[in-house]
């Protein structure tokens, strides 16, 4: 598989940040933001193509995520996370960047909107993690056991992630993808921050900006894959109906990780949009 590399760093609230940026640097700055349990590596594929199009493409991994710092009591919270976006921005010195948010990234970037003050020029969420109720019946119960789950052996616990971040695509994930995906989450630093992510994953954080949804006044899109089990697609219709002239936009065939079920028909999308 193609290499993806993170070479630059930003000293956040939670620990040091891996971040990059490819394309044309006078080219309209684009900022790309994952989800959980991923990292910026799903987006590398679209981060790609969208830069060969003439975009100045922004990654990131979160703290706590990829090849991010990850330290015991870090703070992975989606509270932290919106405010270090919104730190981000400033460092990078984007005003008013186009944001392409997946999963929880997506609720990342509508707190540093709606509560940091961040500006975009358009926003795309895919999947988003920003409608209640959200959290699966194992989501949940990892979350409340935290502490049971990460004394789990190595091979068990490799098991269970290698399990649940396949269920995320629709058609599957090639072994390569997986083995790349499930990677960051192993080890003595990998295993404990993976439930540590989960035990912070909190619905307050969404509630307090879903009742604001309707004061986002700048051009959005909400992509979804068909097939994604993890969030239903009646929720991205839902959030499209919260945000005033947002486009809705199903993503046929793909599961929850649509960048890497589908990516040149979300790469299409995107293109129609962000032009």
């Amino acid at each position: 598989m193609s290499e993806w590399h993170l070479t630059r760093t930003f000293p956040s609230a939670s620990g040091e940040v891996r971040w990059d940026r490819i394309g044309d640097p006078a080219g309209p700055p684009l900022v790309l933001l994952h989800g959980t349990p991923f990292s910026s590596y799903v987006w590398r594929a679209v981060a790609r193509a969208l830069a060969a199009r003439g975009f100045w493409v922004y990654v990131w991994d979160m703290p706590g995520y990829g090849t991010s710092e990850k330290t015991a009591g870090q703070d992975v919270s989606l509270a932290a996370q919106g405010r270090i976006f919104a730190d981000l921005l400033i460092h990078w010195d984007l005003s008013e960047p186009q944001v392409v948010a997946h999963d929880f990234g997506g609720a990342v970037a509508l707190r540093a909107h709606l509560l940091h003050g961040a500006r975009y020029r358009r926003l795309a969420l895919v999947d988003p993690v920003a409608v209640a109720p959200w959290g699966s019946p194992f989501f949940r119960l990892i979350g409340e056991h935290a502490s049971v789950f990460e004394q789990l052996p190595p091979a068990l616990h490799g098991a269970l992630v290698r399990e649940y971040i396949t269920s995320a695509s629709g058609p599957g994930l090639h072994p390569a993808v997986l083995d790349r995906l499930v990677e960051p989450w192993l080890g003595e630093l990998g295993q404990p921050a993976f439930y540590r992510q989960i035990a912070q994953a909190d619905q307050r954080y969404t509630d307090e900006v879903q009742v604001r949804y309707g004061e986002i006044g700048i051009p959005a899109l909400v992509c979804w894959g068909t097939n994604d089990t993890w969030i239903p697609i009646a929720q991205g219709r839902e959030l499209a109906s919260l945000i005033p002239g947002s486009a809705f936009q199903p993503i046929e065939g793909a599961g929850h990780l649509v960048q890497e079920d589908a990516p040149a028909e979300l790469t299409a999308s995107l293109l129609g949009f962000l032009r």
